[in-house]
Formats: structure tokens, sequence, C-alpha cells
């Protein structure tokens, strides 16, 4: 299994399926197309007829494109590794949030790009502090959420207790709102914590903080 992925340090949709890879212990090779440097993410894209992005994913001879299909295939063929929750109520709230950010929060992903290296203050605008108030509202129904869920929480600190895909949809969220001085909620920040802290995540970070590569765009951000 290989996972195509770019940047470390500034490709939020590759961090996804690579956390949630990464957490369940899932074994796979990765590669990096470096985008904004070469020719490598086009070049593949032409031999494989797909689209040029990432994460692209390569399984049995299949590949996958997409991160929520990534995670889909993953889930479906790894039942074991319970990417998403046991309870058909948690798994109906991640899946919601979850396409939720696959569609969404246009705002805050267009004026804070993910940068794992870079930590500054900026303000949020309009646009952005509309998706700000929604993760509130969201992170609210997942740690206000009937008994029955609440019950679970003690598997872990993540969205639905224990980690799933629903926590590596928003992990580049929890970049963003971090490394841009940002704040959503109590619940958000212990969500956050949790996440920051996460060996795999640490793991990300580390290769991030390696990379040589430089997209001064994103860097350039105020």
């Amino acid at each position: 299994m290989e996972l195509f992925i770019a940047y470390k340090n500034y490709s939020s949709w590759s961090l996804r399926p690579w956390l949630a890879m990464k957490v369940a212990g899932l074994a796979f090779e990765e590669t990096i197309f470096p985008f904004y440097h070469d020719t490598s993410l086009t070049d593949f894209a032409r031999q494989e007829v797909i689209p040029a992005s990432v994460p692209i994913l390569k399984i049995d001879n299949q590949v996958v494109w997409d991160s929520m299909a990534i995670m889909e295939v993953l889930a479906d063929t790894y039942p074991e590794a319970n990417l998403w929750p046991e309870s058909k109520l948690w798994r109906a709230l991640a899946r919601s949030a979850s396409a939720e950010m696959h569609s969404g929060f246009l705002g805050l992903r267009s004026q804070f790009p993910m940068n794992c290296r870079r930590q500054t203050k900026v303000s949020a605008n309009a646009e952005s502090l509309k998706d700000i108030a929604r993760l509130a509202d969201l992170w609210r129904q997942f740690y206000q959420a009937d008994e029955e869920l609440i019950s679970s929480r003690s598997q872990g600190p993540f969205l639905c207790g224990a980690f799933s895909i629903v926590d590596a949809m928003y992990a580049p969220v929890m970049w963003r709102i971090r490394n841009y001085g940002l704040f959503v909620s109590d619940e958000f920040e212990a969500w956050s914590k949790a996440m920051y802290a996460l060996p795999e995540m640490q793991e990300w970070l580390q290769a991030a903080e390696a990379e040589k590569w430089i997209i001064e765009a994103y860097d350039a951000v105020n």
C-alpha cells in the first residue's frame, strides 16, 4: 500500500489520510510530490488518468484519489482498525461533520493555509469568523451529545472518544487555529491539545520542519 502526498508543512489534504493510517497502525509506503517545484504530480496523474491532486492511495493495484474516498476504502478494507466509531449514532455525526469539512470552511481554508512550521498572529476576516463560529457550534454538538454518546468519551479525548476519521479530517484545522493565534472554544482547545500531542502528529511535524521546500505565498500570510 502506497500513499502519495505533497509537502508535509503545507498540504492539509495530505495530512488527513496519512494521520488516520498512522494512528490506526496501517503499514504503508509514502511518496512526496512537491508539485510547486517539479512535475512529478502532473506526470503521475497523466499516467493514471486521474486529477492532479493529492492525496492518492495505491492499494491492491487500485488507485484511489480524494481524501474521503481514501478514508472510506481504508475503513472497508480494514474494519478491525475502527476508523469510524462503533456506535451508529457517533458514525452518523462523524460522517456528517467529515463531509462538511470536505466541502466547507472555505473562508478559513483560504485565509489561513496550513503551515506547520510558522506561528504568528493574524486577525480573522468576516468569512473566517463565520467558519470559526461554526467550528464552535460543531464541537459543542460533539461534546454535549446525548447520554448514550457521552458514555463512550472515556475511550479518549477525541471527538467521538477514540480517534477516528473525523479527527483526521479536522487535523489541519488544528494547525490553522493553533499557528495563527486563533480561538474557537474551550472544547476545541481540549481536542486541539490532544491532537497536537499524538506521537503521529509529532512525527508529521518533525518531517515538516525538516523539509527544504518553501512556498513563499503561504509563508507571507499576515
